[in-house]
């Protein structure tokens, strides 16, 4: 198939790339991830999936939510609900899976190829269903950590694995372009002039209740 008639879509479930990214060492620059998926073919549509905890009087992050939103970006979220377990933790819901099922699905008859970024197992099914109706999945994680950050299920219903750590030098972004703090800022307009940002999700993925 000629790159040209490629049709791809990406599908990055937020918190699990950046836990990803986070464990191999490295941010993720969104602008390069873009460009590199559309010399691949034509990019269809580009999904990001992240819960937000909206009572916060700031969160981390809005502003890459921002920036994505204006630069080729599906950004879809909803609101964190939050509660205590049984033993007195706190935990944050705010699973994305169905949101993402249910755009992967609507789009499987207009492309050609589906980018997953995410290890969660809870997809395979998903990868499968997009399968059935003739589309090549490919998953995009990693197992070169450890525990492996995928779900060997994932790995083995998906039709391409990439490990996250083969793209960094192409997804990567600059270490000399990190902020000098990580602490919240209270106005963003640095951050609307580098090409890309990853500003830490507000939550945690190990705080997630799925």
């Amino acid at each position: 198939m000629a790159a040209a008639s490629n049709k791809i879509a990406l599908f990055i479930d937020g918190a699990n790339l950046y836990a990803t990214a986070k464990t191999l060492g490295f941010d993720i620059d969104y602008k390069r991830l873009l460009l590199e998926f559309q010399s691949r073919g034509t990019l269809v549509r580009a999904f990001y999936y992240t819960a937000i905890i909206e009572d916060q009087e700031y969160s981390s992050i809005r502003p890459l939510i921002d920036w994505l939103d204006y630069n080729g970006y599906t950004v879809v979220t909803k609101a964190t609900k939050e509660f205590i377990d049984a033993s007195g933790r706190r935990k944050v819901k705010g699973n994305m899976d169905i949101e993402l099922a249910v755009d992967a699905m609507e789009l499987a008859e207009h492309i050609d190829q589906m980018v997953l970024f995410s290890g969660d197992g809870d997809f395979r099914s998903l990868v499968e269903a997009v399968q059935r109706r003739g589309v090549r999945v490919t998953v995009v994680s990693t197992i070169s950590s450890q525990p492996p950050m995928i779900a060997d299920e994932l790995r083995r219903q998906a039709d391409v694995f990439t490990d996250l750590v083969q793209l960094q030098s192409k997804l990567g972004r600059d270490p000399g372009e990190r902020p000098a703090s990580r602490e919240p800022r209270q106005h963003t307009p640095q951050f609307l002039q580098r090409s890309a940002s990853t500003i830490a999700p507000s939550v945690n993925d190990e705080d997630f209740d799925d």
